[in-house]
């Protein structure tokens, strides 16, 4: 005779499941946390210590990195996350191989052409981006360890790596201090993230295998070569903006945007955090329960577009005093820009719900076309404001790029959920 199954029987693998996505997601946020800690004092420094303009360039080079990160993360890290998040061991341990591998090759190659730009260029930009193009297969290798163990559902291993990279850079910002330049900064910044780099070599016991990144971009490429398309359209646009401004306004218009960025440090820290794990998440949701996915999206994008609002509303109350504290000289050119830059994160954050359901879904073209919508309007909205209305307008016509390509992104979900329903499971690949 079968014995009969109690509602409390029932329940308790659904409790086990919820706690075990809170566990995923509280790594997440605490590995941004510490990720975000460390770039939020480098920049913080910089600012206070070398005034706007040096600040400037400081972020020409951060957003260049951007750039060159999605670039990596589009052919190395994106697909992983889609295809191998719980996955067998061993399935897991040989993509990272390959995944990491194509990490560091890219690293290398982009590295090398920024190294020769920045020594081409000169001045005050070109050393910056020299240093940047040094340190720059470390802090690829660095970011696909912390992608790589989300995909394991191992939050707490890329936590731990992002302290390493934390406390090492403590005495590389000493040394810094005391050579005083923008170049001397980003060296180490980049410096402690090799370190980092290295120890996740450690903390996996898995070597990166360069030699099989072209077997890697050949296997993924249905979704690699997408997703480098719609990652380095979202990072270009970020990077044509900043230049555009520099040359519309100045580049201490760069300085105070980035400024105004990061006065909301600690809530883009949640939102980077979520996305680590969003993806993955939706993936399992897909597996498991597909019809939550719709509203499991709708949770993550609502709440994180609350809970910018809520953040840019205590920025506003908070005593311009404490703003002078925390950046300086570059408090009063950014302290005016808080709106604009709050509505912009909010619709960020709305969007990234219904990315994450993309992704899960594994519908690389619609996520492409919504990329690219919003990529044209952010550098459209980003430049055409500031030739109307300087940095306050570039801020504004951004602001408004964001909430437009937000309600696409929702649209095209939409879209492909009901799709979804007509057609069979995607298959997901575990070898």
């Amino acid at each position: 005779m079968t014995p009969m199954t109690t509602d409390g029987e029932k329940a308790a693998p659904v409790r086990s499941a919820k706690r075990a996505l809170v566990g995923r997601l509280s790594w997440g946020l605490a590995d941004q946390a510490a990720s975000s800690i460390s770039n939020f004092a480098v920049g913080i420094y910089v600012a206070r210590s070398l005034g706007v303009t040096a600040f400037g360039v400081f972020s020409l080079a951060w957003v260049t990195y951007g750039v060159v990160l999605n670039v990596s993360r589009g052919l190395a890290t994106d697909p992983l996350v889609v295809r191998f998040s719980g996955v067998p061991q061993a399935s897991w341990r040989g993509a990272v191989a390959r995944s990491t591998g194509t990490a560091l090759c890219v690293g290398t190659a982009l590295g090398v052409l920024c190294l020769a730009a920045g020594l081409g260029l000169g001045g005050r930009v070109g050393p910056a981006f020299a240093a940047l193009g040094l340190m720059m297969p470390g802090l690829l290798l660095q970011d696909a360890w912390r992608f790589s163990f989300f995909a394991a559902g191992d939050g707490r291993k890329a936590f731990v790596n992002d302290i390493v990279w934390g406390v090492a850079l403590i005495p590389a910002m000493v040394v810094a201090a005391h050579v005083d330049t923008v170049a001397a900064f980003v060296l180490a910044w980049g410096a402690s993230a090799t370190v980092a780099a290295g120890y996740g070599c450690v903390q996996s016991g898995i070597r990166p295998r360069m030699t099989e990144a072209r077997g890697w971009l050949r296997e993924q490429r249905d979704l690699g070569y997408r997703y480098l398309v719609e990652n380095v359209s979202l990072s270009g646009a970020s990077q044509l903006r900043a230049y555009g401004l520099g040359a519309i306004v100045g580049v201490s218009a760069v300085g105070a945007v980035r400024g105004a960025e990061l006065l909301l440090g600690p809530f883009l820290a949640v939102l980077m955090g979520l996305s680590l794990v969003t993806v993955p998440e939706a993936a399992r949701v897909l597996r498991q329960a597909p019809h939550r996915l719709g509203r499991f999206c709708l949770f993550l994008g609502g709440g994180q577009a609350t809970g910018a609002l809520l953040w840019g509303s205590a920025l506003l109350l908070m005593p311009g005093r404490l703003g002078e504290l925390a950046l300086g000289d570059v408090w009063h050119s950014s302290s005016h820009l808080i709106v604009q830059i709050t509505l912009s994160v909010a619709g960020a954050g709305l969007g990234t719900g219904a990315a994450a359901g993309l992704r899960a879904l594994g519908a690389a073209r619609r996520s492409l076309r919504c990329q690219l919508f919003a990529s044209t309007c952010y550098v459209g909205g980003g430049l055409g404001g500031a030739a109307l209305g300087g940095t306050s307008g570039s801020a504004w016509g951004v602001a408004a790029a964001t909430i437009s390509g937000s309600a696409v992104w929702w649209l095209q979900l939409r879209a492909a959920l009901r799709e979804r329903h007509r057609e069979p499971i995607p298959e997901v690949r575990t070898s």
